[in-house]
Order: C-alpha cells, then sequence, then structure tokens
C-alpha cells in the first residue's frame, strides 16, 4: 500500500496540464495532500503550500509522488536529486510515469539502504486475458474525447459522485496512473501488452448486477495518432452501453501535435458510436463533458448551451456544474 499524506513533486513542468497527475490527485483527494514541491523553471502551481521535504516530513507527508506526466514518461536527469534526497529523508517514492523507478539503479540503492519503499503504479499486477466479447451482466459508461487530456477522468469520477448520490449503484474503474493512485486500484492500461489490453478492461469491469454502472475512466483518443490505441482497447473491452462525448473547446491543436486541429464532438460522435456498437449494438451517446477551466462562468454556460442545442444531448461541465444531468440520463436508460 502507498503510505499517505503526499507530498506532491511537481518537478520542472512545463505547463498546468503537464502536472495533471499531481492535479487529479489534489482535486479528488485533498486531504492526502500536505504540499507541493516545485524546482525551479515549473510553471505548474496547485495553490498549495510550496514545502521543502524537511517541512513536508515535519507536517507529517509519508510518500514523494512524481505528479508529473511528461511526454514518453520518463524520470527526467534534473528530478535525480531531489528523489534521492527525498529517500533519504525518509520518502516513500511512487510513480505513475513509464520510466519505472525501480529500473534506476542510484535510486534502486539508495531505497535499499535507507529500507525506502518504490511504488510503480504503472506495472500491471494480473496476466490479462485476451478479449473474448462475451457479453456481461451489468452497465457500462465510457468518456470518450476529441483530445487527450481533455477531462475524462473528471468526467468519470464526478459521475461516479453524481450516481451514488442518486442512491443508484456505481463503481469507478481506473485505467490510468493518476486513476489508480486516487482511488487505489484499477489497471494501467497504456503499460498492457498490446493484444491484452480489451481483455483487461473485460477483467476491469466483470459480471455485475444488472443495476450496477461501472465508470471506466477514458484514455487517449481516437483522433491522436499517439495514443489511440489504448481508446480502441476500452471501446472494445469495455463494451459501453454509454458513451459521453468530452472536449475542451479552447485548444488549437491536439495535446503535443501541432499539426493536427481537434475534430469536431459530431466527428466524435460519428466515430465512435459504430464503433462502439461492434461490441455493443445498444450503445448510445447520452451526453456531453467540455472542460471550461479556461472559460469564463458567462462563457462557460453559453458554450454548454449552445452545444445542447447542436447535439440535443445534455451538456455540462461535470466538476465546475456537477454530472447531475450526466446521471439522469443513464438512469433513463
Amino acid at each position: 500500500m502507498i503510505e499517505t499524506p503526499y507530498l506532491l513533486f511537481l518537478g520542472d513542468a512545463p505547463d498546468q496540464l503537464a502536472a495533471k497527475v499531481a492535479q487529479g490527485i489534489k482535486d479528488w483527494r485533498p486531504d492526502n495532500c500536505v504540499g507541493q514541491l516545485r524546482m525551479e523553471g515549473c510553471r505548474a502551481d496547485l495553490g498549495l503550500a510550496d514545502m521543502t521535504l524537511q517541512e513536508a516530513r515535519a507536517a507529517g507527508a509519508r510518500t514523494l509522488v512524481i505528479g508529473v506526466a511528461n511526454r514518453g514518461g520518463v524520470i527526467s536527469a534534473s528530478w535525480k536529486k531531489v528523489l534521492v534526497a527525498a529517500l533519504e529523508e525518509g520518502f516513500d517514492l511512487a510513480s505513475g510515469l513509464h520510466n519505472l523507478l525501480r529500473d534506476e539503479p542510484d535510486l534502486a540503492a539508495v531505497a535499499d539502504a535507507c529500507g525506502r519503499a518504490l511504488h510503480d503504479v504503472r506495472i500491471p499486477e494480473v496476466r490479462y486475458p485476451i478479449a473474448n466479447g462475451v457479453k456481461r451482466a451489468g452497465k457500462r459508461v465510457l468518456a470518450v474525447g476529441t483530445d487527450c487530456s481533455v477531462g475524462k477522468m473528471y468526467t468519470g469520477l464526478a459521475l461516479d459522485d453524481a450516481l451514488r448520490a442518486r442512491g443508484m449503484k456505481s463503481t469507478f474503474r481506473a485505467t490510468g496512473q493518476t486513476g489508480i493512485l486516487i482511488t487505489g486500484d484499477g489497471v494501467p492500461l497504456d503499460a498492457v501488452v498490446a493484444d491484452f489490453m480489451a481483455g483487461s478492461i473485460e477483467w476491469l469491469t466483470p459480471d455485475n448486477d444488472p443495476d450496477h454502472w461501472d465508470v471506466i475512466e477514458g484514455q487517449g483518443s481516437l483522433f491522436h495518432v499517439s495514443y489511440s490505441g489504448v481508446t480502441m482497447a476500452l471501446i472494445h473491452g469495455g463494451q459501453p452501453d454509454a458513451l459521453i462525448l468530452s472536449h475542451e473547446p479552447t485548444r488549437d491543436h491536439m495535446r503535443g501535435l501541432p499539426g493536427y486541429a481537434l475534430p469536431s464532438l459530431e466527428a466524435l460522435r460519428d466515430t465512435a458510436l459504430p464503433l462502439a456498437r461492434i461490441a455493443n449494438p445498444a450503445c448510445q451517446v447520452v451526453g456531453v463533458s467540455i472542460n471550461t477551466q479556461h472559460m469564463s462562468d458567462d462563457e462557460a454556460r453559453a458554450y454548454c448551451e449552445e452545444t445542447e442545442a447542436r447535439l440535443g444531448l445534455p451538456t455540462v461541465d461535470p466538476y465546475r456544474h456537477g454530472a447531475e444531468r450526466l446521471a439522469e440520463a443513464l438512469a433513463a436508460l
């Protein structure tokens, strides 16, 4: 088990989105967060107290969590001094990067010498099956996005809360490192061997009560040439009964791909739904989730209203406005 509370390490994150792992933990498990540690040049800020390692330990922090999700998921050489010092100060380390802590000889040696734990949450711990496509009991909903990092996890967590508030049966199923660090369980989907990705989602969302909803954390985008594979695995392995379209309207290109424009919500709907109906012919698109974090209240409200009128689907920012209307749409299925 990863010991709490956490000190969230933002390193030299170039922007706020690069610190999305730390941001997610802070937003959904604030009681687990003592403070943040930023290096020179860091352009992200969670609004937590900036702390040294010594101050955080004195405040009770037990684990330093690498809260940065950089392209390629590598442990930067510039971070090493801080990570080694954290181990020597008595912290465990936790990371969701592809570059594993345990594969860094210097970190492994210091952790062993200091009796500290290295937690790599992106390591599959189960021998997942190959997907068989057999229909499972229970209901499932998946958020699919026009791009990566548009709020699919936030949509899922907010929807899970809203379903539970209505007295409905619901379980959030984490499929990425941030979701796993928030909930303590899940499948690190992008670290699963490709042939077993869809099968891992079948394993994650087994037979359940007919009125139980598995809220599957979305990943990637069908339109993102770097990360479309994980989205396909979720669509076919998850066999969703419902899709929620997710979009961040202020971007001028795909995340990390300046030569690619974002698709429209209509294009996302018309691409994702036929693919979902291969595994579940009854699948429906039930709502739209808009990430309005870079918009004013008036801009956010107007954009959601215009989108709802255009698509004929309940449209909200589930983190800003709540996910009750999306939960109502699921209750009506």
